[in-house]
């Protein structure tokens, strides 16, 4: 047989900076991409296939890698759930989380709203501390794929594998979605310490207690709360202090030099999760009675503007709680 018909393929869902590095990836291995964006005018897509139709991008591949923002989450996977069926695999990478509809708006993960509007139930997510830039040029990176359905990782591994990109799984799906989107959030604090020029000394204590606390929250919500501690939580924000670009850090950096909101918004070019989901996080911890202290002060202090001297002392010399 040959490699033509061996190969796999892959549909990404989403022609922003991160479907298309996925894309990338998945094309650097020989894999054969598709990408479909409702305006492929405006994608760079860096030699790959773009269409509009999504009906042609859920035929071309039973492997659909969703890459678009929570807010659109639900109405695109209502649009693929009537073009597929239990044979196709989704898996995401979106670092946020979405209300479940109901009357209290309850926050779920991705994979929740996936089961809901699509016949399939071969789901998973991607996370980890890999960085869409780097990604995108080939660079060394490790992805975290997750899914409670081993050929699910499977077939990620398949079309997605190389000497460049080394993917570690975990069938903790909930536990990487809850650490993919609070770690996205904890990055904006991570940028605003750097921004008032905080040393690595209490830089390091903030990240160690910030874990500790995604994972309180995870567990509440049905996760593991070792996911938090390794390559999908901190891990993911290890990169996170890393990486001066990374969108989060730059909004943080940006508020603590006295920047708005909206001008590092349009600074970064792209949606940020972080901005709306961390006061529907502080308020999810508060419901299930979870110590959030520093998710609050995220929440309620950093894009609230209070003065930076203040949020420095919650965010870094809070109460201590709890053991070293």
């Amino acid at each position: 047989m040959s490699q033509e018909h061996t190969k796999s393929k892959v549909a990404v869902i989403g022609g922003g900076a991160w479907g298309i590095a996925l894309g990338t990836a998945a094309q650097n291995t020989g894999s054969d991409v598709l990408v479909y964006s409702r305006r492929p005018g405006h994608v760079d897509a860096h030699g790959l296939r773009v269409t509009s139709s999504i009906a042609d991008a859920t035929a071309h591949a039973r492997l659909l890698v969703l890459a678009v923002p929570s807010e659109h989450v639900r109405g695109i996977a209502r649009e693929i759930g009537g073009l597929i069926d239990g044979r196709h695999a989704i898996v995401h990478g979106v670092r946020g989380l979405v209300g479940d509809g109901s009357e209290s708006d309850e926050l779920v993960p991705i994979s929740a709203v996936l089961r809901e509007e699509t016949p399939t139930r071969r789901i998973g997510a991607l996370g980890g501390p890999v960085l869409t830039h780097e990604l995108a040029a080939g660079a060394p990176s490790i992805i975290v794929v997750a899914s409670r359905y081993p050929d699910v990782i499977h077939v990620v591994r398949d079309a997605f594998g190389a000497p460049s990109l080394r993917i570690y799984a975990t069938d903790d799906l909930t536990g990487l979605e809850w650490a993919s989107a609070l770690t996205g959030i904890l990055a904006v604090a991570v940028g605003f310490a750097r921004g008032v020029g905080l040393g690595a000394g209490l830089v390091s204590a903030f990240v160690t207690r910030a874990v500790h606390e995604a994972a309180r929250i995870g567990h509440a919500a049905g996760a593991e709360e070792r996911t938090f501690f390794g390559l999908s939580g901190f891990g993911d924000l290890l990169a996170a202090i890393a990486e001066e670009s990374r969108p989060e850090v730059r909004l943080g950096e940006s508020v603590a030099r006295g920047g708005s909101v909206d001008d590092a918004i349009a600074g970064a070019g792209q949606r940020i999760e972080a901005i709306e989901l961390a006061p529907r996080v502080a308020a999810f911890a508060k419901k299930h009675h979870v110590s959030a202290p520093i998710f609050t002060t995220i929440a309620h202090g950093i894009f609230a503007r209070r003065p930076a001297a203040e949020l420095v002392q919650d965010l870094m010399l809070g109460p201590i709680t709890g053991p070293a």
